[in-house]
């Protein structure tokens, strides 16, 4: 399925049905008094969390939702109906921003989490309402109450423990594909990945966290190079970034140094916020390099990016040095994760 991480829709609530104005007639009742009913309420509108979602797609092309209006009130104490509601199904991790004021209107962080979006207008009074003791005839009545209308903005940011980033052909599908049960596409050709991929790795029972693999970052990015900065929105709600770096690139001329300082100022120009994220340095590719010269390599690398972090050197092909990333990942996400909220049992309370 097309991944698509964008869409604007219009969603319009429905309107409340009028009151009606109506009284009993029957024979041998001189007086039978008001019997109009009051009118239904209009269709609302909620946007629910599903965990099995993970594309806007559907919005992309199905841009308008608009629930009924209530049925209005009739005669004999009939009230009208009111109208279904409507419920969008969006992924978890899914904004939804008020393009006219530009105010988030919510944002879906939990699975089956159900948030009211338009609400339907209420319905209106019929002269049965307007019943009172000094007035045994009455003849007003109330139009229903129009319901919210908004133009909304959708955008997808997936929600992952630990974000990979990187140059492309820097070998993050390919460590991804190593760690988890991801399928992303594996080429030797840059931007072979388009969209995000999200793998979970399990590192014992009960132990698992999840890993985001966006699409290679360039310098100029900003100004719309490669896929500029489309995807990189899908890594601020990451606890922790593992940066990779090809330290064996088939073109000598290629300074892996550069390339990690140009993606730390894309970074930065995008989001100062971002690039303060805890961030690691990981050294693919491990095994193109001879044995000899590989702690010189990685030494002059540290030397000159001056780097004051943790450091890893693996192979995500060969599968080595992967253990010990895997689990020093899962102790750092581990102790940065807000313990769950522990729900007293109310049969035990004192």
């Amino acid at each position: 399925m097309k991944f698509v991480d964008e869409a604007v829709i219009d969603v319009a609530a429905g309107h409340g049905g009028a009151g009606c104005v109506s009284f009993r007639r029957e024979k041998f009742i001189p007086f039978g008094g008001p019997n109009g009913g009051n009118g239904g309420r209009g269709g609302s509108i909620y946007a629910v969390a599903d965990v099995n979602l993970n594309t806007l797609i559907d919005y992309r092309y199905a841009r308008r939702h608009e629930a009924r209006n209530g049925e209005p009130g009739r005669g004999s104490d009939q009230f009208g109906a009111a109208a279904a509601d409507i419920v969008l199904r969006m992924p978890v991790g899914t904004i939804l921003t008020d393009l006219d004021s530009g105010q988030v209107v919510a944002e879906l962080l939990e699975p089956g989490e159900k948030v009211l979006v338009c609400k339907g207008g209420d319905g209106g009074f019929g002269n049965l309402h307007f019943k009172t003791s000094t007035n045994r005839a009455p003849r007003q009545k109330t139009p229903g109450w129009p319901g919210e209308s908004r133009r909304l903005k959708l955008e997808l940011r997936v929600l992952a423990d630990v974000g990979l980033l990187g140059m492309p052909n820097a070998g993050k599908s390919t460590l991804i594909a190593a760690i988890s049960n991801a399928k992303p596409k594996i080429a030797d050709y840059p931007f072979t990945t388009l969209h995000p991929n999200l793998g979970v790795v399990r590192v014992g029972p009960e132990k698992s966290f999840v890993v985001a693999d966006v699409p290679g970052l360039i310098e100029g990015a900003a100004e719309g190079a490669g896929l500029g900065h489309l995807f990189l929105r899908h890594l601020q709600r990451t606890r922790l970034l593992l940066h990779l770096v090809d330290i064996a690139p088939f073109d000598d001329s290629i300074d892996p140094v550069a390339q990690v300082r140009a993606i730390v100022t894309e970074l930065k120009k995008y989001d100062p916020a971002l690039a303060a994220k805890p961030r690691w340095l990981v050294l693919n590719k491990i095994d193109m390099v001879p044995e000899g010269e590989r702690a010189a390599r990685v030494k002059d690398i540290v030397r000159r990016l001056r780097w004051k972090g943790p450091v890893f050197e693996i192979s995500a092909l060969a599968r080595q040095g992967l253990e010990p990333l895997v689990r020093a990942v899962y102790e750092h996400v581990a102790t940065t994760r807000e313990p769950a909220p522990v729900i007293p049992d109310a049969r035990f309370a004192s």
